[in-house]
């Protein structure tokens, strides 16, 4: 390029000037005078610039990689991430466990693992501390955004102290501004006494947490996963999660440990004894799943948070659907013809539901309801069943309080809710008395008349006694109420109300075989007067569907129904719960 300037320009500037053209315009220069006297030049050969004038050789550019700063950070953060003391990692192997930061691998891989939040915490302490032994973030689970802890039980098995706390704290209230689930992998021994000063008692200290699920609670859903011994103030996590699942042969919670029993109690229990997964999934009802290994574990919640939205304003995720897994066409063959003959309530659930969808929740407990859920075409729905082959399905107090604490949770979390019926009513007697069964029986029932989600109530079979209240009938507000045609809906049973209508006139009767034969036709005249066409004849229920046909029915009145809005009454809250 030859560029022209004036006379008067000196050799230096023109010389400079060449060099920015060159810099500029990535090509040979040369400066002449108006009259083609040449002042300077400048060449282009890459980057490498100089001048016929002997210009001198431009410095190299810079090294900007990373310096010994970063190198020397990447160090700490190596040896923070490596864990606490060899003696507790030495462990781990022994107990069937992963260190956490494996365990964090395996549920959320390298890509999912979004950062981390307070790993420096305790950095400086004079004792080995790293991340005080809690770690805390963001991440991504199975295509969903989530909140995350994660105890170290390599850091003084666990436990919790001040800043370990505050992670804790942070976390939660972040979830509540974000909306977006919980996941809490729990491994911890409670607080660490030595230094409960500064986190025990204060307005921001352990207790907070407790406040906070109760804020979350109902908002986002909170699912804790159980891989140790989680005792004293530690166990109030999974309690307070809406879905908690144990690790067999690693996982246990208790109020407090069998040490401390032994010492207020005397009584001598083993930790397994005391609060492991056999305890929780049979008897307390606190755990609603029971995994075999840590793989199996993070499977169940895969397979959970796919039924649940990310928090209470929006709706649960749809899928592709997919047919039953038995022809619906069977269901009429599974409910016996005999009224009081048992039966297993999932082979009807298989014949109305999307192939491998039905999840059970708390399997274990209250065994005479099954609450679970699954989906019809792709939707999302929770399952509330009687279940015949468990005590003929009547309503024993942990059942009622099982599947008041699922209704709920599915009304939190805009799940619409099935009942499928066939139950004698709640169970009498002075043990079930003393168990409760009023007062859970009564907090089923308000869960059932405070959803606001869409329900539909199917009268299977029996729909005796309070039963039919408890499980949606036409008087708690369902979308509809449907039956099939071996469905009955009464007071009581055909023998039981017999019994107490007609005691006297059939004890008057001498013969027996008259005596029988009258039994018999008032058996047969009171099934008539509950039979299910009658019912509808009276329009207390909707319809009588063929058995055939209730998933296509199912389907259609939960897709027309799924917009619509309930109201409650204006109050702070009811008083039931």
């Amino acid at each position: 390029m030859k560029v022209s300037v004036k006379r008067e320009m000196t050799a230096e500037t023109a010389r400079a000037l060449a060099e920015a053209l060159v810099a500029r315009f990535e090509e040979d220069v040369t400066v002449v005078s108006a009259d083609d006297e040449e002042l300077g030049t400048a060449s282009y050969d890459g980057g490498d610039r100089g001048d016929s004038a002997g210009g001198a050789e431009p410095e190299p550019e810079p090294d900007l990689g990373p310096t010994e700063r970063e190198e020397r950070l990447w160090e700490e953060i190596g040896e923070i991430e490596s864990g606490g003391k060899q003696k507790y990692k030495d462990q781990l192997p022994e107990q069937g466990k992963k260190f956490v930061r494996d365990r964090l691998e395996l549920w959320f891989g390298e890509e999912g693992f979004l950062f981390e939040d307070g790993k420096f915490a305790e950095f400086d302490a004079e004792d080995v501390l790293p991340a005080d032994g809690l770690i805390t973030g963001g991440a991504a689970f199975e295509g969903r955004d989530l909140h995350f802890m994660a105890n170290d039980y390599t850091v003084k098995r666990g436990s919790m102290a001040a800043k370990g706390v505050e992670k804790f704290l942070r976390m939660q209230q972040r979830a509540l501004k974000t909306g977006r689930p919980v996941l809490y992998l729990m491994d911890s021994s409670g607080g660490r006494i030595d230094q409960q000063t500064g986190f025990f008692a204060n307005r921001e200290g352990i207790g907070k947490y407790y406040y906070n699920h109760s804020m979350l609670s109902g908002r986002v859903p909170q699912i804790c996963v159980l891989y140790g011994p989680c005792i004293a103030g530690a166990a109030y996590t999974p309690v307070f999660a809406d879905f908690t699942v144990m690790v067999r042969g690693m996982s246990s919670m208790a109020i407090a440990s069998p040490r401390m029993v032994e010492m207020v109690t005397g009584e001598e229990i083993s930790l397994k004894e005391l609060g492991g997964p056999d305890v929780h999934a049979k008897h307390s009802g606190s755990a609603d799943l029971v995994a075999e290994d840590e793989e199996h574990a993070r499977e169940l919640v895969a397979q959970l948070i796919g039924y649940l939205p990310d928090n209470s304003d929006e709706k649960p995720p749809r899928t592709g659907g997919k047919p039953p897994a038995s022809p619906p066409e069977e269901i009429d063959g599974v409910i016996p013809e005999a009224p009081n003959r048992g039966y297993d309530m999932v082979d009807l659930i298989d014949r109305v539901v999307d192939t491998g969808s039905w999840f059970e929740l708390r399997p274990e407990y209250g065994k005479e309801i099954l609450t679970g859920f699954a989906r019809i075409d792709g939707r999302p729905i929770g399952i509330v069943a009687n279940q015949p082959a468990h005590r003929a399905g009547a309503i024993f107090p942990d059942a009622a309080e099982k599947a008041g604490e699922f209704i709920w949770t599915c009304d939190a979390y805009n799940v619409p809710l099935l009942y499928l019926t066939d139950t004698p009513g709640f169970m009498a007697g002075s043990g079930v008395e003393k168990e409760g069964i009023l007062e859970q029986g009564k907090k089923m029932i308000y869960a059932t008349s405070s959803a606001t989600v869409p329900k539909q109530c199917v009268v299977v079979r029996k729909a005796y006694g309070a039963g039919i209240y408890a499980m949606s009938g036409p008087a708690y507000d369902p979308e509809s109420t449907l039956a099939l045609p071996s469905g009955e809906i009464a007071i009581m049973g055909p023998e039981a109300a017999i019994n107490a209508v007609y005691a006297r006139k059939l004890a008057e009767i001498d013969n027996e075989a008259e005596r029988k034969q009258t039994e018999k036709e008032l058996r047969e005249q009171f099934r008539e007067d509950i039979d299910a066409r009658r019912m509808a004849s009276e329009v207390v229920i909707d319809e009588v569907v063929p058995p055939s046909t209730l998933r296509e029915e199912l389907s259609n009145r939960f897709a027309f129904y799924e917009g619509i809005e309930k109201e409650l009454p204006d109050k702070k809250h009811g008083t039931v719960l």
